[in-house]
């Protein structure tokens, strides 16, 4: 279902403002479509641009974490929409005027366990001691090393898809045949560190800025600008985690990165602004709603 702003999803609610206590790194990622352009008033903010919020929805991870499990898609718009009229994205009202169809994704990744806790690892380990140099012992490495080939490879294969979530793919570093050959070298110290971070449960939000017009018109997809965030969840609540996020991404809304970006949240506190009014434009008896995509692409 596609929401967009206009009646009271955000209207009564007090300033939302992030806690002491969030820790640890921030990465954003941002992508704009060439034909993708905005224009910029003489006093060099940019002109307004009215959007539509779209459910993309909840993606889950495996820990049960009630301060992000317990939130509805509008707690997480609320928060997310103050930051976006700092850039002067605004709520639309009127179907006619909007311009962008922005789907809002939020959740927490899933993870491997450590290599040292696995099935294969374990058999390896075995096989590796009992070691004699009979046949009966070779055949049983072999097999373990089979296993923990396949073992490593599932890994790859979740740390990419983590990756193309998060934007840790920007860097070309994971899941990439230059990521591979890099692995043991001196450029290899850049990739496991952001292996290290992305076989972490992070919290995330991804937003995907389509031409509303054209969806609403045509039924087409045409995206126009991506922003991905996250943050470790280790140490961090989303609740008020999300805030600081948000308000750090919302510089490269609309705007391209230009790769990877990661910073360690600053002590103190984020304040954000006053609640904005947003409405359902689409509801009983109104225009069908274009479908969601898959964040993950």
């Amino acid at each position: 279902m596609i929401l967009a702003s206009g009646a009271a999803l955000l209207a009564a609610l007090s300033p939302a403002r992030a806690a002491d206590g969030v820790d640890g790194v921030t990465a954003v990622v941002s992508r704009v479509s060439s034909d993708y352009v905005r224009t910029k008033l003489p006093g060099g903010s940019f002109q307004p641009e009215y959007y539509a919020f779209g459910k993309g929805g909840h993606w889950g991870g495996e820990i049960s974490d009630a301060t992000i499990d317990q939130l509805r898609f509008e707690d997480v718009a609320r928060v997310v929409a103050a930051p976006l009229s700092e850039q002067n994205y605004l709520p639309a009202t009127d179907p006619s005027r909007t311009k962008l169809i922005i789907m809002l994704y939020w959740g927490t990744t899933a993870v491997p366990g450590p290599s040292s806790d696995s099935i294969a690892y374990n058999e390896l380990s075995a096989a590796q001691a009992n070691i004699s140099g009979s046949d009966a012992s070779m055949a049983e490495l072999s097999s373990a090393l089979t296993i923990m080939a396949m073992y490593n490879e599932m890994r790859d294969r979740l740390d990419f898809q983590n990756a193309c979530m998060l934007g840790y793919d920007a860097e070309g570093m994971i899941g990439t045949d230059f990521g591979n050959n890099i692995r043991g070298t001196a450029f290899g110290a850049k990739r496991q560190e952001l292996i290290e971070e992305i076989e972490e449960n992070r919290y995330f939000v991804v937003l995907m800025a389509y031409d509303f017009q054209l969806m609403w018109k045509q039924k087409k997809h045409k995206l126009l600008w991506e922003t991905r965030f996250s943050i470790n969840e280790r140490r961090n609540q989303f609740d008020r985690a999300l805030p600081v996020m948000a308000e750090y991404a919302s510089r490269y809304f609309g705007q391209p990165s230009k790769g990877l970006l990661r910073i360690r949240v600053p002590e103190g506190r984020v304040d954000v602004g006053k609640p904005t009014l947003v409405e359902y434009l689409f509801g009983p008896g109104k225009a069908a709603a274009p479908t969601t995509e898959n964040p993950s692409k």
